[in-house]
């Protein structure tokens, strides 16, 4: 773990000068250490946005080393039974404390100056370590940021600390052998989704503003879904993967993971677009928009066009009740829904993840990348080591077994016949029918109960096999109150409309609701 802060009572006490300036959200946690701060202080930074904060900043009543300890105070008072987070900046008081006198010279960086944000950790930070959940990484510190970590810095961001995952991103129900099992705050008993299930876990219990994630087969979408959350998973191209640690290089991505379509958007402005270090994201230029915030239009879904994929539903009757009363919601603010086939879809999710073959080499690369410093130097030594929790040993093992892959037949009928596929036929079904958006359930399977597998359908894979951009977002909760998300899907680089119809969506429906931490 990295360095704890002792409650400061002086710190969070100024807050109550401010006053009441939001509503207390339904189902919000008691500060048991402290009722009389929380009566105070939680209407005014928990479930706040990224705007309210900035407002409150901006005109005083609130600065950034203070929400930077109310959400300190929150790990140090709830992360005992929820597992989320790895490591804390020592140095994140500081920090904050620097970009408030910036704000009170007149200095801004950008739209994320002074906010907190949790980075799962795979994301390179230069000043702490990145370990991918797993010990044989303990204390290795990068040479530099991930750019997508460094592009947050730029706008103000804070990075408070590095949030647990599924070891080296392998699974969905996010246990390390560093960080151990992370658990889902709506009912400790159950996964919070992987591999992004720490960040998730961490941003819906507001122990951070917003979060970063990596999904390869749906490990933002997942957790979000889970956890009553906003996720983006961007165009393959949109944001630099370099510096976060490979699972699969061919559809890895890195995005947003919110408790708000309108904070996924700003983040997702701050780390999109065009890096040398990434050839792919030469395909971004020219198509990033000025800002998606310009698209959180109320009336988005007037006269879009839904086509829903039932084919992608699975059996559970919650699930699937909320979902059939997704679509009657979007059809009452104003959009067109129907029902649509997918040419080839049983040939397209009859593909593997290309974890299986990637992984190894791209490892390796990403290992040498760390200097002479690196406390292992290879996939081979990670293994030899025995520093990585027992259930990946096989996996890891059949990995590392991995041949060239230029002369692997199987992997380049894969990368060659599977993106053609995907493509085609999902854009056969758009432009068939004009639609704007495909939907569908991100988890056709509630969380399940830690102990026993998780499972959640194929749908993920639509977006990872062709490279376009998909969003769950809430749509409600089962009887037991565990979260059910939906997905959606869009053409390639068309973020904006996604957004747009995300956010008409969540504002007609209002799913988003905070667990009550114990």
């Amino acid at each position: 773990m990295g360095k704890w802060y002792k409650k400061s009572v002086s710190l969070v006490a100024s807050l109550v000068v401010a006053g009441s300036l939001f509503a207390a959200p339904v189902g919000a946690a008691p500060n048991t250490a402290n009722p009389a701060v929380e009566k105070a202080l939680s209407v005014e930074i928990e479930e706040a946005t990224i705007f309210e904060l900035q407002h409150e900043m901006q005109k005083g009543a609130l600065t950034s080393e203070q929400l930077v300890q109310y959400y300190l105070d929150r790990i140090d008072e709830y992360d005992d039974s929820i597992n989320s987070i790895i490591t804390i900046d020592d140095d994140v008081l500081s920090e904050a404390k620097q970009l408030d006198m910036e704000r009170k010279v007149g200095k801004v960086r950008g739209s994320l100056h002074g906010i907190p944000v949790i980075l799962k950790d795979n994301y390179d930070t230069y000043d702490m370590p990145t370990t991918a959940g797993s010990l044989s990484l303990e204390g290795s510190i990068p040479l530099d940021d991930a750019y997508q970590t460094q592009k947050l810095r730029e706008e103000g961001a804070i990075i408070l600390g590095k949030a647990n995952l599924h070891e080296f991103a392998f699974g969905f129900q996010t246990y390390s052998s560093l960080g151990g099992q992370t658990y889902n705050p709506y009912d400790l008993t159950k996964y919070p989704g992987g591999s992004s299930g720490g960040t998730a876990a961490a941003v819906t219990s507001n122990f951070a503003t917003v979060g970063l994630g990596t999904d390869t087969g749906g490990s933002i979408r997942i957790p979000s879904s889970f956890n009553n959350l906003v996720g983006i998973r961007p165009t393959m191209g949109l944001a630099s993967r370099d510096g976060i640690i490979p699972l699969a290089l061919t559809q890895d991505v890195g995005g947003p993971i919110a408790r708000t379509v309108e904070d996924a958007a700003i983040v997702l402005d701050a780390i999109a677009g065009y890096d040398p270090a990434d050839p792919v994201t030469e395909e971004s230029i020219g198509k990033v928009p000025k800002t998606y915030t310009h698209y959180l239009k109320k009336n988005g879904l007037k006269n879009a066009k839904i086509g829903v994929i039932r084919g992608l539903f699975g059996t559970d009757p919650q699930v699937n009740k909320a979902m059939d009363q997704a679509i009657v919601d979007m059809e009452k603010l104003g959009a067109e829904v129907y029902v649509v086939t997918i040419p080839n879809l049983n040939e397209i999710l009859a593909y593997p993840s290309l974890s299986s073959y990637e992984f190894k080499s791209q490892l390796n690369h990403y290992l040498a990348s760390l200097g002479s410093e690196a406390p292992v130097k290879s996939l081979t030594d990670i293994i030899n080591s025995e520093k990585y929790h027992p259930s990946l040993k096989n996996a890891l093992i059949s990995r590392n077994n991995m041949g060239p892959l230029e002369n692997n037949e199987d992997y380049l009928e894969i990368i060659t016949n599977r993106p053609k596929l995907t493509k085609e036929s999902l854009m056969i079904t758009f432009n068939e029918n004009d639609l704007d958006a495909l939907v569908y359930p991100t988890s056709n399977a509630l969380p399940a109960t830690v102990g026993g597998g998780q499972g959640a359908g194929n749908a993920n894979r639509l977006s990872p096999f062709s490279g376009f951009p998909a969003m769950s977002v809430p749509v409600g909760f089962s009887d037991d109150g565990l979260p059910i998300g939906m997905e959606l899907l869009g053409k390639e680089f068309d973020e904006p409309t996604l957004i747009k119809l995300a956010y008409s969506y969540q504002e007609g429906t209002k799913h988003r609701g905070a667990p009550v931490l114990q």
